[in-house]
């Protein structure tokens, strides 16, 4: 499935009412670790076709880092049914991404 950018427009259709795993990643343009990690999070995309994955750039839309308590960037986020289930922060190698994916 593709990299899905995640804005206040399609928020409530691409993650709230998502079928099955969704995978946000909460970055920024001028933050180092978060362009470390976007290669992985677009193989995840590529990779897990059953699993949503979208990009929150939180400043382009604050107010899902307000929503998500998001402190620190990146920050990965997975949910299933429009609730968190589990989340990291900081840098993480690909395969610490797939790990939490398998809830």
């Amino acid at each position: 499935m593709a990299l899905i950018h995640v804005t206040k427009d399609n928020f409530q259709e691409t993650v709230m009412d998502a079928e099955g795993l969704v995978l946000l990643d909460f970055w920024a343009s001028w933050c180092g670790p978060c362009k470390l990690i976007a290669p992985h999070v677009e193989d995840v995309a590529r990779e897990r076709e059953d699993v949503t994955v979208g990009k929150i750039d939180v400043d382009s839309d604050p107010q899902f880092a307000v929503q998500f308590g998001i402190t620190s960037i990146p920050t990965l986020v997975v949910m299933e049914k429009g609730k968190v289930i589990t989340q990291a922060f900081g840098y993480r190698p690909k395969q610490d991404i797939l790990k939490l994916l398998e809830v």
